[in-house]
C-alpha cells in the first residue's frame, strides 16, 4: 500500500512549533513498519509517501485519524505492487 499524507500548512506549522509533528510521524512509523517512507512537498503542502503492507483495511481509521485530527491532513491510500507481485500478476495472465 502507498499512503500519501498531505499535511495542512497551518496545522503542521503549529505541530512543529509545539514539537508534536515528529511524535505523530514516529508513532505512525512504529505502527506501520514501512518498507520505505519519503518526505517532500506536494501541491504546496508537507507531504509524506509511506509504503507498507496492509493486510486488513479496518486499520485505515487507526492509521488516518491521528493525521486528520492533529494535522488536518488529506490522506490517500493506493494499492501498489513490488516486483514479485508484478511477476505473479503477469504470470496469472496465462500468456
Amino acid at each position: 500500500m502507498m499512503l500519501r499524507i498531505q499535511m495542512e500548512t497551518a496545522a503542521s506549522n503549529e505541530a512543529i512549533q509545539q514539537g508534536t509533528l515528529e511524535k505523530t510521524v514516529e508513532d505512525a512509523m512504529a505502527e506501520l513498519r514501512p518498507e520505505a517512507a519519503y518526505f517532500t512537498v506536494g501541491d504546496g503542502c508537507r507531504t509524506a509517501y509511506v509504503f507498507f503492507d496492509m493486510d486488513d483495511a479496518s486499520l485505515m481509521p487507526k492509521i488516518s485519524e491521528p493525521f486528520f485530527m492533529r494535522l488536518h491532513a488529506k490522506i490517500d491510500y493506493t494499492p501498489v505492487m513490488d516486483r514479485e507481485d508484478l511477476r505473479k500478476g503477469l504470470a496469472a495472465l496465462g500468456r
